[in-house]
């Protein structure tokens, strides 16, 4: 271990570690707001509940590096655009997200649901104000799971020459130089255990019923 190399490459690191992050709230926030309304139809509609996650779940096998190569030539973007990234990151956050909101939407009591019907609430204002809120910490818990996969798979960008912790690797690898790659490592779990507290709080923001019931 070079700890010399480290102390003379701090900003440099950073820098990259900033690049990381700016890649990965982007799908992260996408993928959630995508996957409620999508989650939500699975839920409420049975009879398509299977294709609907079968579809979401299904872009999970395409492998990661060659969607970065695929999506330039579908959109017309450059190779090296981190636009690519960010959507490649999304249709993976929703192969996750998707099933995830369906199954905690799944968890809310029907009884607490005609509840609200009866109540006088409008179905719109039962889904915000009773299903939603009582699903949030399912949503939540499989947003945690996307966050951690999402800054994991953007390293592979390093592999077509877009900046974050992942071009460590590469550059590690092709140096032969370990230093490297093992500050490309803990840089990424640093990320995604920050990453991770950031949505813990938050949740315990928006959901605080859920921690004492817990």
């Amino acid at each position: 271990m070079k700890w010399d190399w480290l102390s003379s490459n701090f900003s440099r690191l950073v820098e990259l570690g900033i690049a990381h992050a700016n890649l990965a709230w982007p799908p992260i926030l996408l993928a959630l707001l995508v996957a409620l309304p999508i989650g939500w139809v699975a839920h409420r509609y049975r009879r398509i509940r299977e294709i609907v996650v079968g579809l979401s779940s299904a872009l999970y096998i395409i492998p990661s590096l060659a969607l970065f190569i695929l999506l330039p030539l579908v959109i017309g973007t450059s190779v090296l655009s981190s636009l690519n990234v960010i959507i490649a990151m999304t249709l993976y956050g929703l192969a996750l997200q998707v099933r995830s909101t369906a199954d905690s939407f799944d968890t809310v009591p029907a009884a607490v649901a005609s509840a609200a019907t009866a109540m006088g609430y409008s179905p719109l204002q039962r889904v915000f104000q009773v299903e939603l809120p009582l699903a949030g910490p399912g949503i939540i818990a499989g947003l945690r799971v996307v966050s951690a996969s999402t800054i994991s798979l953007i390293s592979v960008g390093a592999l077509v020459g877009v900046h974050s912790l992942g071009t460590l690797f590469t550059e590690g690898f092709q140096r032969n130089f370990p230093t490297q790659i093992i500050a490309g490592f803990v840089g990424t779990v640093l990320l995604a255990v920050l990453f991770d507290l950031l949505l813990v709080l938050i949740g315990r923001v928006l959901l605080p019923w859920a921690r004492k019931t817990s």
